[in-house]
């Protein structure tokens, strides 16, 4: 169970930050815009891999399996209901295009 550590406004403030650090620096490499923007987390779903990640942290580092991966990230959902659209979407099969998410490299290895 994640802790809350910050209101969801900063939580997303924060996300939006490192987003723009991330488009920032692709573009200064040369990249189009075109070719990767659909492939970036949104800030919500940022917010969640951060929530998820501090969870990981906090039990010792260890990779959750695909069943506590499913709780950890719904246990999310109900703190901030809000961000329950992006849980889900993590969560979901249409993700299969984000080469960014640990979760699905993970599956396809």
């Amino acid at each position: 169970m994640p802790r809350r550590r910050a209101s969801l406004e900063l939580l997303r403030a924060e996300a939006s930050d490192e987003l723009s650090v991330l488009i920032a620096e692709r573009l200064r490499h040369g990249e189009d815009p075109w070719d990767f923007m659909e492939d970036l987390p949104t800030v919500d779903e940022l917010v969640v891999l951060t929530l998820r990640a501090e969870n990981i942290a906090e039990n010792g580092g260890s990779r959750p399996n695909a069943s506590r991966h499913y709780r950890v990230l719904r246990q999310i959902a109900l703190e901030y209901p809000p961000l329950t659209r992006a849980v889900w979407r993590l969560l979901g099969d249409n993700t299969s295009h984000r080469a960014w998410d640990a979760a699905l490299r993970s599956e396809a290895s």
